[in-house]
């Protein structure tokens, strides 16, 4: 089945979380696309009720979509740690609390991987991206990116988890590299580095 193709405008980024924002307004920017998010709308944030990043992103870009009149673009990621059974997964948002504190979400993986006593730290982050239209329709990809973590965090950009993760060949975790580092331009590789510029190269592909 052909692709619906999103053709220019005014698109609605759905999201609360600036890091978020900030992140795919840079991606989207080279398409000529105008970004105004959720929370600049006063949007509700749907219950995210979803089993899947996938199933999690719909809900927020249908959300999005049906009360804008406008397209809307919705992400669902997250850190999955191999020795903790995937977990945090899909609620690695709730695990900072309704502060969003990340600091402690960190915190929190760490405590349960030395009380798990295994010595892997593999992890992956995971990135659900959902285009939606008011009448309904859905255009969905995934990217994702593998590494280990390191403790203690290292770094004070990107956010979320970050600073304790350390993409695969790579000697500087996410924390501690540029907006541009991680979307792989300045590397000149067309699917970027991170799971949300990966999963972004997928959505223009299929969707721009």
């Amino acid at each position: 089945m052909t692709a619906r193709r999103l053709e220019g405008g005014r698109l609605v980024v759905a999201t609360h979380n600036a890091g978020k924002l900030a992140e795919i307004r840079d991606l989207i920017a080279p398409y000529g696309l105008e970004a105004v998010s959720a929370g600049e709308l006063e949007l509700p944030e749907p219950e995210e009720s979803g089993e899947t990043f996938e199933a999690n992103a719909a809900l927020k870009a249908l959300a999005a979509a049906q009360a804008s009149g406008l397209p809307a673009l919705a992400d669902d990621s997250g850190l999955c740690v191999a020795a903790l059974g995937g977990q945090p997964g899909i609620y690695s948002a709730r695990w900072a609390g309704e502060d969003k504190d990340f600091t402690r979400a960190m915190r929190n993986v760490e405590e349960l991987l030395a009380q798990s006593g295994s010595d892997d730290r593999r992890a992956h982050f995971v990135a659900a991206l959902c285009l939606a239209w008011p009448d309904g329709h859905t255009e969905t990809v995934r990217g994702e990116v593998h590494g280990h973590l390191v403790w203690p965090p290292r770094g004070d950009r990107g956010f979320g988890y970050d600073p304790m993760f350390l993409p695969d060949g790579e000697t500087r975790t996410f924390g501690e590299m540029s907006a541009d580092e991680k979307h792989g331009w300045r590397r000149g590789e067309a699917e970027g580095l991170s799971h949300r510029a990966r999963a972004f190269s997928a959505f223009a592909a299929r969707c721009l």
